[in-house]
């Protein structure tokens, strides 16, 4: 048994039954919870559920122009880790962050919407007054793009990326027919309900289609790692934002007025490039769409634009095939 006392200055000091001291501990930050795994993370604090707040869990490396990462879904931000090296090694400021209810971020009962998640995204870049930021989401994070930019507009933002994208519409309706059927989310949901883990299997196999690129392009070890990860969400957010995916954003779309970049894989299971990044759907500003198989990239295209940008064409691409910073 240890008995746990704060000794003066800021240090925790660990009793033992004899009170002699076993090990002193500095506090980084006397505001830091000492059952926050004895560690001081940075977070950002966006809201309240009862007595407890909700806080964003944030990591903030490098120098240079900002870049902030938007995980997809069931991750968190650690899965950003190949990219960012890449940019730090290109002079780029990493931002990534976990989603709530995901990683190391608060797990709370409410706030699994579009409208939410984009708050939390601005109470980042408010907290750390970023401007000019590169702002790339990856499958679900292109949510968060898509709608903070529709609704906080492009005043922090220089120029976006969404890879595997969500929007503009996932849904099969009257006035969008080639959108996917409600009942393959309803069936997802029931899964995750009936068995939150055996779910996360499928659907991590479906992620990263094992059957085809398990051992090769997709370790175990890396599965393994995705799937511990997934199973360590909250059981609320996992269920609430397969719901989520559904709000439709092409009024967010039709808002956007910065450069953006789309990257989608041709055999992708989980957001098929039929249903979300065709160049038609995404006629904003400066966007490029680019087509990627399953073993290289295959090409840049230049979908239709309905209005002028401030930015050349070739800056948009000459900036994300190069790594040039503009």
């Amino acid at each position: 048994m240890r008995l746990i006392r704060t000794a003066p200055a800021g240090r925790t000091l660990i009793l033992g039954l004899d009170d002699e001291w076993l090990v002193g501990l500095t506090a980084i930050a006397r505001n830091c919870s000492f059952a926050r795994r004895r560690i001081c993370m940075p977070y950002v604090e966006v809201g309240t559920e009862n007595s407890g707040a909700i806080e964003i869990y944030y990591e903030d490396h490098g120098v240079g122009s900002p870049v902030v990462l938007i995980h997809g879904y069931p991750l968190n931000g650690h899965s950003w880790e190949k990219q960012e090296a890449a940019l730090l090694s290109a002079g780029h400021r990493v931002i990534a962050y976990d989603r709530r209810g995901f990683g190391a971020s608060s797990q709370p009962s409410l706030g699994y919407d579009y409208d939410t998640f984009a708050a939390d995204l601005d109470g980042l870049l408010v907290k750390l007054d970023l401007s000019d930021v590169a702002l790339i989401g990856g499958s679900m994070g292109t949510g968060e793009v898509t709608r903070y930019l529709g609704k906080y507009g492009s005043g922090r933002v220089g120029k976006a990326a969404m890879l595997a994208p969500l929007g503009p519409f996932l849904l099969k309706t009257a006035d969008n027919p080639s959108g996917v059927d409600r009942a393959i989310y309803e069936d997802l949901m029931a899964a995750i309900v009936a068995d939150r883990p055996a779910a996360m299997k499928t659907f991590l196999d479906n992620f990263y289609n094992i059957d085809l690129l398990g051992g090769s392009r997709v370790s175990d070890q890396a599965w393994q790692t995705s799937f511990n990860i997934a199973v360590a969400a909250s059981a609320k957010a996992t269920l609430d934002c397969v719901a989520a995916w559904l709000e439709d954003f092409r009024e967010d779309v039709s808002r956007i007025d910065v450069p953006v970049l789309i990257v989608q894989g041709d055999d992708d299971r989980i957001l098929p490039i039929a249903s979300t990044s065709c160049g038609d759907c995404y006629a904003m500003c400066g966007t490029w769409l680019s087509r990627v198989d399953r073993t290289r990239f295959v090409g840049l295209m230049r979908t239709k634009s309905t209005r002028r940008c401030s930015s050349s064409s070739s800056d948009v691409v000459s900036h994300y095939t190069t790594g040039e910073s503009k």
